[in-house]
């Protein structure tokens, strides 16, 4: 397990405050680390004995990748809120247990990170390197929370 992402995700501990940007984070996490999947597929059902090889790797992925994308989201909480969650067995359940606590309608955040992508300035004395980083971040909030970034979304500027 890479501990400096360990490090990372407990330097800046899950408060109401910062619920979107730590989710933003913990999704970027799991894409990269190709954990992702545990969010939106569900575990495979527990193997008989005479599984074949297939299922009993494809359900050792699974199980592998939840226990180390547990880990990253406890590590990124208050110890009273890693306690409350670590009881519960999939890494869906705490991200679903987060959403209710601290997460604003979708709708809601939704039209506050496209507002936000379409009326961000460079500002003078920024380095274009920070300012990328930003909009990605708030891109990606977007489309964690399904917005669509396309033509239909398009502003013309003449």
């Amino acid at each position: 397990m890479n501990s400096s992402i360990v490090q990372l995700l407990a330097s800046k501990k899950l408060n109401g405050d910062n619920y979107a940007a730590l989710k933003s984070n913990l999704n970027t996490i799991l894409v990269v680390d190709d954990l992702r999947f545990v969010l939106t597929e569900e575990c495979p059902q527990t193997l008989a004995s005479n599984a074949n090889r297939t299922s009993r790797e494809a359900y050792d992925r699974w199980i592998k990748a939840n226990e180390k994308a547990h880990v990253y989201i406890l590590a990124s909480m208050s110890d009273v809120l890693a306690k409350k969650h670590e009881s519960l067995a999939t890494t869906k359940e705490i991200m679903d247990s987060l959403k209710g606590m601290f997460g604003q309608p979708e709708w809601s955040l939704r039209h506050e990170v496209i507002k936000y992508i379409y009326t961000k300035l460079m500002k003078e004395g920024i380095s274009v390197r920070e300012h990328v980083l930003d909009m990605m971040m708030h891109f990606n909030i977007a489309e964690v929370n399904g917005s669509a970034i396309d033509e239909a979304n398009h502003v013309s500027l003449s």
